[in-house]
């Protein structure tokens, strides 16, 4: 998929961080979520590229960046530590201002990239998230039931590690398919790209690592922010799917402006996986909100 794209290997600090690029322009810089792979932007990314330098990162721990163990408290996961992969990928290809367009985990080291790097971010617009620290302190039965992965990943290990591994398609499937749209709204290159990552050893241990992570040190993180009155300084953009659980369950604009100065935002008609459900939606909103020309 997204075969006009190059295919780049990073390092930081030992571990591969795998990058696709393609276009001209100011710099976008792409985060997928969970879990899968930058191949979830192949709906938006080639006609992105038209008018900017698009750069599309695959989290460590997920499709073929480098999967480094988790450490004490899984620090090695923390949205800090990814923010500073996302840093050193867009330093490297020349780049120290940038936009950001992200889903889901890819979302939340966004806001923690915004947060630790404000001289780097230029603008903003997530898809479907509200702050992490805000949804564990709001958590409902409805929530819980809609996200249970968010509650089965972060026990210790290794049963969850075991259960995944197991058998990860199967994994893959139950959590992706279970919400709004099903299965069906996935190509099925894209969903046999999710799979195959998957598959790579070790992805087990990372995925429970990142959720781990945030459910302890990005909660210390994100509250160290809330104690000292730090609100994000760029313009913010967030959208959520009407049929998705985030919407349903919290008032995303309001804990959102809790949390930056400038923000603005709308559900859309779909469910959590905006990129592959509304992907026109999504760019008619991408072209509106980001800068083009440099």
């Amino acid at each position: 998929m997204l075969e006009k794209f190059d295919r780049i290997t990073l390092e930081r600090e030992g571990v591969p961080l795998a990058v696709r690029r393609a276009g001209k322009g100011q710099p976008l810089l792409l985060l997928h979520g969970h879990p899968q792979t930058a191949s979830m932007w192949h709906r938006v990314a080639p006609d992105l590229a038209r008018d900017f330098d698009l750069v599309l990162l695959d989290l460590r721990g997920y499709g073929d960046s480098g999967r480094p163990p988790a450490g004490e408290g899984s620090t090695a996961y923390s949205k800090r530590e990814m923010a500073l992969d996302a840093v050193h990928v867009m330093r490297s290809l020349g780049h120290e201002r940038f936009q950001v367009l992200a889903h889901d985990r890819g979302a939340r080291v966004a806001h923690r990239l915004a947060a630790d790097h404000p001289q780097a971010v230029d603008r903003m617009l997530l898809l479907d998230i509200a702050p992490t620290l805000a949804m564990y302190r709001n958590t409902t039965q409805a929530f819980a039931t809609a996200y249970w992965h968010w509650f089965f990943l972060v026990q210790p290990p290794p049963l969850p590690e075991a259960l995944i591994a197991s058998d990860p398609v199967r994994y893959i499937r139950s959590v992706m398919g279970s919400r709004h749209a099903g299965l069906a709204c996935f190509a099925p290159e894209a969903l046999a790209e999710y799979e195959r990552c998957v598959r790579i050893p070790g992805t087990a241990e990372s995925i429970c690592a990142d959720y781990r992570a945030s459910a302890g040190i990005d909660l210390v993180h994100d509250q160290a922010d809330v104690d000292a009155g730090r609100l994000l300084q760029q313009p913010l953009r967030v959208l959520w799917g009407e049929h998705g659980a985030v919407g349903r369950n919290f008032d995303v604009l309001a804990l959102w402006r809790d949390r930056a100065r400038e923000v603005s935002g709308r559900s859309l008609p779909c469910g959590h996986y905006i990129a592959e459900e509304a992907p026109d939606l999504l760019l008619q909103e991408a072209r509106t909100f980001f800068r083009r020309q440099k």
